[in-house]
């Protein structure tokens, strides 16, 4: 999996004196009155009501509320690129993460997955963003397409093209790497939906992803690779 790929500024991160800036928490409660209402259902006063200024002073900071949108994504970009070199890999670009996958053990892989897994399970805006796309995906056509491009077309062109890769170094199997892709992803998606709906079933999802992650290895993986 990963996150949506946007122009980083960098602007949102760190804090001002040690207290939260009023950026900052005017992102956060957007971000989680989006999540629990929809965009458009949501206006620039109640994000000011919820921060505890007046609307003017939010335009001092942002010119929109898309502008704030377009600050969450440039906020998630910079959360996704810090767990990703937290694991030494670029997440973006197969051809800059290949050198850590082609010669990667099994367990490995399963620690990356459940570590990757995790992230996009419990990160505060990597879950509220997921559902205020969930709920938005069938009232707007921008958000629709930016949920497909998060959740299918990104991570899918990523596992194709890094498959294709390993297959042509001879550790998998020459097969069509897109399906390949499929098989490796979709029941990753499929488990962390079942968490975002039932949360104690996380250890189940676990144990299944670690089970998934072998028997992947078993179908396509060269012996001897």
């Amino acid at each position: 999996m990963k996150t949506v790929s946007a122009k980083v500024s960098g602007k949102e991160s760190g804090k001002i004196s040690g207290k939260v800036s009023t950026k900052r928490r005017i992102l956060e409660h957007a971000l989680t009155l989006f999540s629990e209402k929809g965009f458009d259902a949501v206006s620039v006063g109640q994000i000011a009501d919820a921060v505890g200024i007046k609307a003017p002073s939010l335009y001092k900071h942002y010119k929109s509320k898309q502008d704030i949108f377009d600050a969450i994504l440039d906020e998630m970009a910079v959360r996704y690129q810090q767990q990703t070199a937290s694991m030494q890999m670029n997440g973006v670009e197969p051809n800059k993460d290949i050198d850590r996958y082609k010669d990667i053990s099994e367990e490995q892989l399963i620690q990356m997955g459940k570590e990757l897994f995790l992230y996009f399970l419990h990160d505060e805006y990597v879950c509220k963003f997921r559902k205020l796309l969930t709920i938005e995906q069938y009232h707007s056509k921008t958000l629709a397409d930016l949920y497909a491009k998060q959740y299918a077309d990104d991570p899918l062109s990523y596992q194709s093209i890094l498959l294709g890769l390993l297959s042509n170094m001879g550790i998998f199997k020459q097969e069509n790497v897109q399906i390949m892709a499929l098989h490796f992803y979709a029941p990753l998606y499929l488990l962390l939906t079942m968490c975002d709906c039932q949360p104690k079933r996380e250890p189940e999802a676990l144990k299944i992803l670690e089970q998934h992650i072998r028997q992947f290895n078993r179908l396509y993986q060269k012996t001897g690779g």
